[in-house]
């Protein structure tokens, strides 16, 4: 099947088929808040904006790796474009593996860049691609095709040995990443895709350069759903489904390692999450099923205007009912607690 015939499917079975967890959480609901019932502070002084990639954002959101590389995806990737540029917010776009094999749908990642020119641009491109790769200039061709402020390398192991088209070698990526990033002009941002980074694997991509590193946990898109339902025989997606480290507890993991930034995505669904997860270490908050969903199967930009707003309105009540004035104080001793 061609790249692009994938990509289609992906985003019909996102937008038709429950493809959540089913018994695996991210686990942000065995956290909670110390309430402040003194915040001494107005609600209008409460100050969500951060920096990301040296670009200053609204509130710390990104809109997390989505689509690309078939006639449809352009209607969709315009309205993230427009709807990300005027929210203030990051935007990450899908696998830009079908750039390389051919310049048939190439707008349909470039209408990005046109629509956004003041915010964190992040391309995208699979572990499995770089693996083979001896010169690098096709991955730095993609970053300068969108102007892309880093480039993410997607670590998707089960993904990969689930699709019938998939590449089931991952020797020598590692060494791959570290040569992208010595020799790529933009940071290298590394993240899974629902699994979550554990531990000692975020320890060896910090020892090769990398700086930030998205967790993409567990407890919210289940990538092995989306292939359940592209394949015949169904037993082994049905098997490991639920299969991953929940989104919390990557966050804890990843941030005992000493140079590590954290992203956090897998879960995130209201602005309380990502309070939740910023406090717990990450500095940046990834989603994309609930954006593409606000999107619709006929792609309209108002909803996702409206749920990106109530976002970033629950996010600032957290600040103010925390006694938090900015998104640092977020990251204070004793404001989470874990009641379960």
């Amino acid at each position: 099947m061609s790249t692009s015939k994938r990509k289609k499917e992906h985003i019909e079975i996102a937008l038709n088929h429950n493809v959540q967890f089913r018994t695996k959480t991210s686990e942000f609901e065995k956290y909670d808040f110390v309430h402040c019932a003194l915040p001494e502070m107005a609600f209008h002084e409460v100050d969500t904006k951060t920096t990301f990639l040296g670009k200053t954002i609204s509130f710390p959101l990104m809109i997390t790796a989505m689509t690309g590389g078939f006639p449809g995806a352009e209607k969709i990737n315009q309205i993230l474009g427009e709807v990300c540029e005027k929210e203030k917010i990051a935007l990450g776009v899908g696998s830009q593996r079908q750039m390389i094999e051919n310049a048939k749908h190439l707008e349909t990642y470039r209408v990005v860049q046109k629509h956004s020119h003041t915010i964190p641009i992040l391309g995208n491109i699979g572990a499995s691609e770089i693996i083979k790769m001896k010169d690098f200039s096709p991955i730095q061709k993609l970053v300068d095709l969108i102007q892309a402020d880093a480039m993410t390398v997607h670590l998707n192991p089960l993904q990969e040995i689930l699709q019938q088209e998939g590449n089931r070698d991952f020797r020598g990526v590692l060494n791959a990443i570290k040569k992208l990033v010595r020799q790529l002009s933009v940071p290298v941002i590394v993240k899974e895709i629902g699994c979550g980074i554990s531990q000692s694997v975020a320890k060896q991509l910090v020892d090769v350069g990398v700086t930030y590193i998205d967790v993409a946990g567990a407890g919210g898109t289940s990538w092995t759903a989306i292939e359940f339902h592209r394949r015949a025989n169904k037993e082994l997606a049905q098997a490991f489904w639920d299969w991953g480290i929940p989104t919390a507890k990557s966050i804890e993991m990843v941030k005992q390692v000493k140079g590590a930034r954290i992203i956090a995505s897998g879960g995130i669904r209201n602005g309380i999450d990502m309070a939740k997860a910023i406090a717990l270490g990450a500095e940046l908050c990834g989603a994309a099923l609930p954006m593409l969903k606000a999107i619709g199967i006929k792609p309209k930009a108002e909803p996702l205007y409206r749920l990106i707003q109530k976002w970033r309105e629950e996010f600032r009540m957290v600040l103010f009912l925390t006694g938090s004035d900015s998104v640092a104080k977020l990251h204070r001793k004793g404001i989470l607690i874990k009641i379960r």
